[in-house]
């Protein structure tokens, strides 16, 4: 067997001769994109991806998403409860991407890319109205993460359950959500890598009973 390459951490992966890169968001990949829409107390909206995303129950829906830093999006969430995740498809990974502008937290992201905003039904944030999925949510928690030693870290998840659900009826087959009918575009490594799923690539495997 071929030896593996192996590294901590903590003493950067450029230990590993020929490893110009960090892999870790290669490795963990490709990740579904929260693209989270907000209102500042001061009713400016917001917008940004993030791809440390992801589901974490399923009854109730609660989903959640990590930002580096504390960002417009968490202190949004944290002041006023409530967000919008929006599906980013191949059609919006343009202005998907151009969201993700580091700018001045006066700034409007929506008009910034260029997108049209549509009211949520049951919280204040719009939802992005091309956007053929969208999940209106009440904040559940913030957690600060920590690393192992016990050292706080400027990185904090956001946790919210989904109360209302929009989806466009074309992505409806035969009573089921057809996934890569949306075209939803996921993030890899390296400083622009994305993937598109398809319905090439689908295949079926049950789970044991």
């Amino acid at each position: 067997m071929t030896e593996l390459h192996f590294y901590e951490p903590r003493d950067g992966h450029a230990s590993v001769p020929g490893l110009a890169h960090d892999p870790l968001n290669a490795i963990v990949a490709p990740r579904p994109i929260g693209w989270i829409s907000t209102l500042a107390a001061d009713s400016t909206r917001n917008l940004a991806p993030y791809s440390f995303f992801m589901l974490f129950n399923y009854r109730p829906p609660i989903l959640g998403f990590s930002s580096t830093g504390w960002k417009d999006s968490a202190a949004n969430i944290a002041a006023t409860g409530e967000f919008v995740w929006n599906l980013a498809t191949r059609d919006l990974a343009e202005p998907m991407n151009a969201s993700a502008a580091t700018v001045a937290a006066a700034v409007d992201e929506f008009d910034l890319a260029g997108l049209e905003a549509a009211p949520s039904r049951l919280v204040k944030p719009p939802r992005v109205a091309a956007s053929p999925v969208a999940f209106e949510c009440r904040h559940t928690q913030t957690l600060r993460l920590r690393g192992a030693d016990g050292a706080e870290l400027d990185t904090w998840l956001t946790l919210g359950e989904v109360v209302g659900i929009h989806i466009a009826p074309e992505l409806i087959e035969g009573g089921s959500y057809r996934t890569a009918a949306a075209h939803p575009v996921l993030r890899g490594g390296g400083p622009g890598d994305y993937f598109e799923i398809d319905e090439n690539a689908r295949f079926e495997m049950r789970r044991p009973a």
